[in-house]
């Protein structure tokens, strides 16, 4: 029985893995045949099909293209070249698309802004990629405007939705150049010389522990991204996926949209993620297949019944993230009959794929590819925050069932290349170099993971989030996932903070609840879920969590603040006293600095 059930997963893994090969098989780093070229490909063999939809409208393939084309064109007559950057500061639409597909096709290359940013780190991310030229919706220009006294150059906004007599000198209509454009393609030659090592996109990582950093998206990432889902997702010219991720990240912008767009089926986009109205829309809309990030579906799961959570005509979600905790809950409610995880990074040369399913798994790498996949995990300090290495110097792999940090071996070809960040000095820290032998290269994915004898990798923690106290390691990845669950917390977040007299650092829970916080019922219920080393020293009530555009919790100013109640307020607690849990009062935050108060 054992021997049939494997059997069967692995003919699954391998009809998975070979579709997504024959998709980016044709790509090569010095090929001339771009991104624009794959979306021009199926714009002529689908020109009727609907290709976008979104709240106001829906447009065809053809219709599509002549919009990315004027968008190509309005570029070429303000004079933009391959050395120019422009940003794409816009809430989720079909313009969003057909603006960077357009600019695509001239050759200049585009830079994907978060909606969520104004001021200092929206203008450190302009002039990362010294950007000038900024197409953005009403929206997002009065932020932008924040950013223009901090911002390297003189920013010229091109705003959709703005009325004429509302233009000024540095603030014009955008509808007015894109639609007195022509809407016949640019000829190829004009992006002649330009091949798949050349920079398609900038997609900016999160910045959950300090500012964002641009990652370069060259020609032959965005369309391994697009074309793999394309093949691994087995989407036809009749699905339609659904897609509420910001188009700014990779795993909406990319992801969820190659997913079906290479296919010539449609991508129903939406402005933003709604939990009270997801599953109507998904059931109106007709979507067979969704794009998720694993915190979406937590807050699907943790909500209220809805009347068409079943009633939709879904065959397939796929995304990242999605916690063993969450996962089987989340298929069996809704009657999600299959889940295709993933895990990769933006910029990262690491990717993995679950392809049959087990629950919790981010991917496998089953004994019959161990040899063409170029992931390794490696034994990790938690306090130096560094790959151990042995005496001889080199890194040293662990073990089925053990931790270590994941990296993958920097190669030349499309799957295992590194373009690094628009910042050379962030290029090189995520390069690790002598790891199995003098002169070979690996890229870092700063994550922590575990491989069991069968071959699937479980995410364990970020390089960071994971620290040591009373000697064991606390992984708050899963002491989060285990306090999400405790009665009366609706959100967790956990990190690790400093405490004077004390190695390592002392577990900090950062609550949201949906009442007022009982102190023992909390201390009675980490005791009997968590290990003595695991339970938090300290929580701090929340009104609510500051996350970013794809749910990630900002961790840097709760760790700032500390346990300090002049920094964090009254709502702290300390473990201690008759009802396990006592208020953290100014004295008794100078008693714990003075070594009065024992943790």
């Amino acid at each position: 029985m054992n021997m049939m059930a494997n059997l069967r997963r692995d003919l699954k893994f391998a009809g998975g893995l070979r579709r997504l090969l024959q998709r980016i098989k044709p790509i090569r780093m010095d090929s001339p045949d771009l991104v624009c070229d794959d979306f021009e490909e199926v714009c002529d063999q689908f020109p009727d099909n609907v290709a976008l939809e979104d709240e106001t409208r829906k447009v065809t393939y053809r219709e599509l293209d002549s919009l990315a084309n004027r968008f190509g064109h309005w570029a070429r007559g303000r004079g933009l070249r391959r050395s120019d950057v422009v940003a794409l500061m816009m809430h989720n639409r079909i313009e969003y698309i057909a603006a960077w597909l357009g600019l695509s096709k001239v050759g200049v290359p585009c830079a994907l802004i978060n909606t969520n940013l104004s001021g200092a780190p929206l203008a450190h991310c302009l002039n990362l990629v010294a950007a000038s030229q900024i197409i953005c919706d009403a929206e997002c220009a009065d932020a932008i405007e924040t950013a223009r006294p901090m911002a390297a150059k003189t920013l010229s906004l091109w705003v959709l939705g703005l009325g004429a007599a509302d233009e000024t000198g540095d603030r014009r209509s955008l509808e007015a150049g894109v639609r007195g454009a022509s809407s016949v393609r640019p000829a190829r030659l004009v992006r002649e010389g330009l091949t798949n090592k050349d920079v398609a996109l900038y997609i900016y990582t999160s910045g959950t522990t300090g500012l964002p950093k641009a990652a370069k998206i060259i020609h032959a990432r965005a369309r391994t991204y697009m074309r793999a889902f394309a093949g691994a997702t087995a989407s036809t010219a009749k699905d339609r996926v659904f897609n509420v991720l910001p188009l700014y990240h990779s795993t909406g912008g990319l992801v969820g949209v190659g997913s079906t767009l290479l296919n010539g089926g449609a991508v129903i986009i939406r402005r933003k993620f709604s939990a009270g109205s997801f599953w109507a829309d998904v059931a109106a809309s007709g979507a067979t297949t969704f794009v998720y990030i694993g915190e979406l579906c937590r807050y699907l799961v943790n909500s209220p019944q809805h009347p068409d959570e079943r009633a939709h005509k879904l065959r397939l979600a796929f995304g990242n993230g999605l916690r063993p905790e969450v996962w089987d809950e989340f298929k069996s409610r809704f009657g999600i009959r299959e889940i295709l995880e993933f895990y990769g990074s933006t910029e990262g040369n690491v990717s993995l794929f679950n392809f049959d399913g087990r629950a919790g798994a981010i991917g496998r790498v089953p004994w019959f590819v161990k040899r063409q996949i170029n992931i390794r995990l490696v034994a990790f300090d938690v306090d130096t925050e560094e790959p151990v290495r042995a005496a001889n110097g080199l890194c040293i792999p662990v073990g089925v069932g053990q931790v270590g940090e994941a990296i993958g071996l920097i190669g030349e070809d499309t799957r295992h290349s590194y373009s690094g960040y628009a910042d050379a000095a962030a290029s090189k820290k995520k390069v690790l170099e002598d790891v199995f032998q003098r002169g070979d290269r690996w890229f870092r994915t700063g994550d922590l993971m575990r491989q069991d004898s069968d071959g699937y990798f479980y995410f364990i923690d970020r390089v960071g989030d994971t620290f040591r106290w009373k000697g064991e390691n606390v992984s708050t990845t899963e002491v989060q996932e285990r306090l999400s669950a405790a009665p009366g917390v609706e959100e967790a977040v956990v990190y690790g903070v400093s405490v004077p007299g004390y190695d390592g650092k002392a577990g900090m829970a950062a609550l949201i609840l949906d009442g007022r916080f009982g102190a023992q019922a909390f201390a009675d219920w980490v005791g009997q879920e968590l290990p003595a080393y695991a339970q938090p020293v300290f929580v701090r009530i929340l009104k609510s969590a500051d996350t970013t555009g794809t749910f990630k919790y900002r961790k840097t100013d709760l760790i700032a603040e500390g346990f300090d109640p002049a920094l964090a307020g009254s709502g702290l607690y300390v473990r201690g006293g008759r009802a396990g849990y006592q208020k953290l009062t100014p004295a008794t935050h100078a008693a714990i600095l003075e070594g009065t108060f024992r943790l």
